[in-house]
């Protein structure tokens, strides 16, 4: 089998889906209309999908209070301080700066303008094609 999407109750599926489009590089699959205005987010490579939505019937979660060991968003990047430096020039924030692990990987860990982790991950070995 092969996992459609992962999605996220967020505060503002709109502007998040502008944001990720803009500063990510998705592309939008499908939007919905109310209530919950759901956004289906393509990654870059057309493999992966997110969806942004707000639910009325349960609570957003509070992103920017949980650790983002908890839940992240993860993005490949060929330049992880690079891409750090340009997305907190677009509001973005930085969780845990870069690291290098033992197994040779480049990791930041950022929160986008809404609170939610976001990783850029640089693998030694890459694990996509």
């Amino acid at each position: 089998m092969k996992i459609e999407h992962v999605a996220l109750q967020v505060e503002d599926p709109a502007g998040m889906a502008r944001w990720y489009v803009e500063h990510l590089g998705c592309t939008i699959a499908r939007v919905g209309d109310a209530p919950a205005f759901m956004h289906f987010l393509r990654d870059g490579a057309g493999t992966s999908m997110l969806e942004l939505y707000r639910n009325p019937r349960v609570a957003v979660p509070d992103y920017a209070s949980m650790d983002p060991m908890l839940v992240h968003v993860a993005f490949v990047s060929t330049d992880p301080a690079a891409d750090r430096d340009r997305l907190v020039a677009a509001g973005a924030t930085v969780a845990d700066d870069l690291v290098r692990t033992s197994a040779g990987d480049e990791l930041v860990m950022l929160r986008d303008p809404w609170g939610v982790a976001l990783q850029l991950a640089r693998r030694a070995q890459p694990m996509h094609e």
